[in-house]
């Protein structure tokens, strides 16, 4: 099957569900953190599906490899921040372990694009 759309890519699926389940779990965060940890933990889960949309969207591969890249950070704020999160007590760490394992596959996931876009041939001017 061609990819037409980033809607078409299974990371970024992956990385929308990764959103949702970010959002439950920051659910149980203090109220007072709505403006701390919990914003800059979903902000980081969001960007990672919305680097690799507005990647695929661009011109060009290089273009679309700098955004998967990006997509790739946010994904290790997100690691980040969750660890903090433990530390904190907000949530524990066999709350966040099934997530663990998720951020590593999609991790992957973005590896192996980011390497795929990287050795595909110029496309010719149009």
């Amino acid at each position: 099957m061609a990819v037409r759309s980033h809607r078409d890519l299974t990371v970024w699926k992956r990385s929308i569900q990764l959103v949702k389940e970010i959002y439950r779990v920051s659910r149980a965060f203090p109220e007072t953190e709505r403006y701390g940890l919990t914003s800059q933990l979903t902000r980081a889960a969001i960007s990672v599906p919305a680097n690799i949309a507005e990647g695929n969207a661009r011109g060009t591969r290089r273009d679309y490899a700098q955004f998967v890249s990006i997509a790739r950070g946010s994904l290790a704020e997100v690691e980040t921040y969750l660890i903090i999160a433990v530390e904190l007590g907000y949530v524990s760490s066999d709350e966040v372990k099934e997530l663990n394992n998720e951020l590593d596959e999609i991790g992957r996931m973005l590896t192996a694009l980011r390497a795929r876009l990287g050795k595909q041939p110029a496309s010719p001017p149009t």
